[in-house]
């Protein structure tokens, strides 16, 4: 990864891919900015019509279910975390553990552009508890804290899961 000053480095879709097992459809950020090691970053998503799940929530009035924006959330901090422990996803799984406080305040429709940013709240071990939100422009669409933890993979390459080791 390139060296730049706390904040100032920009990670692109490849970077992330890099340190995240998730892909395509299920890789929800493209970028992710203002990064602070081991406390914040801001992740960015450009909603999507071609994106499967609008073609059943909802057909007439697509909205993104709302455990995809916590999912995209919680994408942007296990980068973060990551990139800040200087590994990569080649031998490690980031596992969901909670999600509290999860609140939804305004639907996200196809065109939107997704603002995530996500702070650490607290690190114990391989366990990290984080908080974020979700914006389109300056209105607030989600927010939830949600702790993960990171484990080595003991399958492989990220072989033998499902999509739901978050």
């Amino acid at each position: 990864m390139a060296e730049a000053a706390p904040g100032k480095l920009v990670l692109n879709i490849e970077q992330i891919k890099a340190l995240l097992p998730h892909r395509a459809p299920f890789l929800f950020i493209e970028r992710l900015t203002d990064i602070v090691p081991n406390e914040s970053a801001t992740a960015y998503k450009a909603v999507s019509y071609n994106e499967p799940h609008f073609q059943g929530h909802f057909p007439n009035f697509s909205v993104m279910p709302g455990v995809l924006i916590v999912e995209a959330m919680a994408q942007a901090a296990g980068a973060l975390v990551m990139h800040s422990m200087e590994q990569t996803a080649e031998d490690k799984r980031v596992y969901f553990m909670t999600i509290d406080n999860a609140r939804f305040r305004k639907p996200v429709t196809p065109g939107d552009m997704l603002r995530m940013p996500v702070k650490a709240l607290r690190r114990r071990g391989p366990v990290w508890k984080f908080s974020g939100q979700a914006f389109v422009d300056d209105a607030l669409c989600a927010e939830a804290e949600f702790s993960a933890m990171i484990a080595v993979d003991t399958q492989g390459s990220n072989g033998g899961s499902s999509d739901s080791d978050r």
